[in-house]
């Protein structure tokens, strides 16, 4: 092959190219929009066919090939390379102990890159796919995938043209005998009233529901900690074990699935890694301010979205490295793993699933032929989906078996098959809000507030109702119901935020279901705001006024409250020898009730501090791969046209003698 048969290759898969639609151009554009994107954008036609059949691109598009594609195009390129080196002979094999330049030149010599078109019957026919069949039907459906994606072009005589790299790319891996379908992780062997004794007593979708719903709980609570305490991360990168374990307790989930959460919530655009000059800390952006104000469903979806196209697996730590999160992953084959163990489970029956293996695994899975066993048959079918990410991989096994873990503490995998979540996931991972909002019912508003002074709200409370009752109780439980108690501590916590006794009782009534308190609450509620701010600390370092002298000589002499150094100034006056936060917190410890006061005499309002990050870059517009495609294609733009537009072109257009 000779360097214009090179550029040939690149005419006829530009050629493909020019022959398409704008809309068949940007579905390609989109399907390959991450490979694609680690280039420059294309400026014309040849350009994005040389940027498809690049080294580094086809190095990624190869792996989330299924078995009948990638055997296909394998094939090509070797019959393709054989042809080349038949038309173009290498040179001769250096003599032994030539130095490395003749080595290399040998290696690396034009014949061993080249290709040549391929007719596609001598494909078939190296596949013992010429009979009319499903083996033929197969490899055609393969073969035309494979031109819709770019990675091979017709040529202009019925032949096929391959990447010249596809054949050093493909050269090492033995993918077996063409299988025109993926084989069954499970033989359905079993007689029916048999597999109707293994049914377990929950359904896939009961499953999925009780995860998801422990999930958003989860979500917002890891969310919600690191709005108050931003995470801080090593100069190395990554969140230190302290810092995991924080969150952990924060979120109550345990480590492993907390830094799963983490990347998710990274990958999602919720927090941000934003430099200090103390380092680099992890925190929430503006998008999570927006994220509170959706519906349950609406929380979840970009983050299990995120979970599909993850470039690692969080809950796996290889032997000898420590775990940790917020580190960019490196695990190119970790998507097509997710995606071919996802797919494999999509074909078991309900009650033929088998158990997870337990993690980490103590034993690697027996991989005898005589020895078959249900987890090896799930990865040979897993293997089928995406072949080179599957068990080709290091640490094939564990990989997987952390994968299929994740997968059901997200709700999309139960019993050993997918939820059908886990199946709306498999087919669009855009596209999840419906089955998240059949999962999860819609945020509560009101609580029941009952005499023993708590509040219930049977089910997720809403952003609303959680900020009022978090700022004047204590969170005491969660589960299927969460509860609030009211305490003097919570109380005199929402007075110091801002809030009055007419304020607090009037936001409290409204949100209770039946428009009313209970007396107990009432009463506990005037009692705090009589002894909220009797007392006044200005921040000089600092003083402590009241009108009340009495109380003043008791805080003088209060044993508790030496450490202050309290002394009078005044009969309405005392200074402390502590700064105001510290003196705060001395008098509250010792049962008393002070206000903040300003330096202007104003009554400072406490809030716990909210962190935020600036705001990831702003996502693709979904309209620009097919506004790339116009312009590549050389045609003018189509202006976005609204509903109203549309309905307005409607009604211009004259009635037919069918509408009359």
């Amino acid at each position: 092959m000779t360097n214009l048969d090179a550029v040939e290759g690149l005419d006829a898969l530009t050629r493909s190219l020019a022959r398409r639609t704008p809309e068949q151009l940007a579905a390609l554009l989109t399907r390959h929009a991450e490979p694609l994107a680690r280039r420059p954008a294309p400026t014309e036609l040849r350009g994005l066919a040389s940027a498809l059949w690049s080294y580094e691109t086809l190095h990624q598009l190869v792996v989330h090939l299924d078995h009948p594609r990638l055997t296909v195009l394998a094939t090509a390129a070797r019959l393709s390379q054989e042809r080349a080196g038949q038309a173009a002979p290498g040179p001769a094999a250096p003599a032994p102990g030539a130095d490395y330049q003749s080595l290399m030149a040998h290696r690396l010599s034009f014949a061993h890159l080249a290709t040549e078109p391929v007719p596609a019957q001598d494909v078939f026919a190296a596949l013992d796919a010429t009979s009319p069949g499903l083996t033929r039907t197969a490899a055609e459906d393969a073969l035309h995938a494979l031109c819709d994606d770019g990675l091979a072009a017709p040529g202009e005589d019925g032949t096929i043209v391959v990447p010249p790299r596809a054949p050093q790319l493909l050269a090492g891996h033995d993918l077996g005998p063409f299988l025109a379908h993926a084989p069954r992780p499970v033989p359905d062997t079993a007689a029916p009233e048999e597999r109707a004794a293994t049914v377990p007593p929950t359904s896939p979708h009961d499953e999925s529901r009780a995860a998801v719903a422990t999930l958003a709980a989860t979500v917002e609570r890891l969310l919600a900690s690191l709005a108050t305490q931003p995470a801080a991360l090593r100069k190395s990168g990554g969140l230190t074990v302290r810092e995991i374990k924080r969150l952990a307790k924060a979120a109550g989930a345990d480590e492993p699935h907390t830094r799963l959460l983490l990347d998710l919530t990274l990958a999602a655009g919720l927090i941000a890694l934003t430099r200090t000059p103390s380092g680099i800390t992890a925190l929430p952006t503006g998008a999570y301010d927006d994220w509170l104000t959706r519906p349950p469903g609406a929380r979840l979806a970009p983050v299990l979205a995120a979970w599909s196209d993850l470039w690692d697996v969080p809950t796996h730590t290889p032997f000898g490295e420590t775990p940790t999160a917020l580190v960019r992953g490196h695990d190119r084959h970790a998507p097509a793993l997710r995606h071919a163990l996802l797919a494999a489970l999509a074909t078991v029956p309900l009650g033929a699933g088998i158990p997870l293996p337990a993690v980490p695994l103590t034993e690697p899975p027996q991989r005898e032929t005589d020895h078959r066993t249900p987890w090896t048959d799930l990865l040979r079918a897993a293997d089928w989906y995406r072949p080179l990410a599957v068990t080709r991989r290091p640490m094939a096994e564990e990989r997987a078996a952390h994968t299929l873990h994740e997968a059901a503490y997200l709700g999309l995998a139960a019993h050993g098959t997918l939820t059908p979540l886990g199946r709306a996931l498999l087919t669009d991972p855009q596209s999840l809000d419906e089955p998240l909002a059949a999962l999860l019912p819609p945020l509560l508003e009101q609580a029941h507030f009952q005499a023993d002074l708590t509040a219930v709200v049977p089910g997720r409370p809403s952003a609303a109702l959680t900020g009022l009752l978090a700022s004047a109780a204590d969170r005491e439980s969660e589960g299927h119901a969460v509860t609030w108690r009211f305490t003097p501590h919570s109380v005199r916590r929402a007075l110091d935020s801002g809030h009055t006794a007419a304020t607090l009782l009037e936001d409290l009534t409204r949100a209770s279901v039946t428009n009313t308190l209970p007396q107990p609450l009432d009463y506990l509620i005037q009692d705090a705001a009589r002894a909220h701010g009797r007392m006044r600390v200005l921040p000089a370092a600092c003083c402590i006024r009241s009108d009340d002298e009495a109380l003043l000589k008791e805080l003088a002499a209060h044993r508790a409250l030496r450490a202050l150094g309290l002394r009078a100034i005044a009969p309405t006056v005392l200074v402390s020898g502590r700064p105001p936060a510290a003196t705060l917190d001395a008098l509250r410890a010792a049962g008393y009730a002070p206000a903040l006061e300003s330096d202007t005499g104003a009554t400072t309002v406490e809030r716990l501090p909210a962190h935020r990050a600036t705001a990831p870059a702003p996502t693709r517009n979904p309209q620009a791969p097919l506004t790339l495609a116009h312009r590549l294609l050389g045609l003018p733009t189509q202006p976005r046209q609204t509903e109203g537009d549309r309905q307005t072109e409607r009604d211009r257009q004259p009635a037919t003698a069918g509408d009359t």
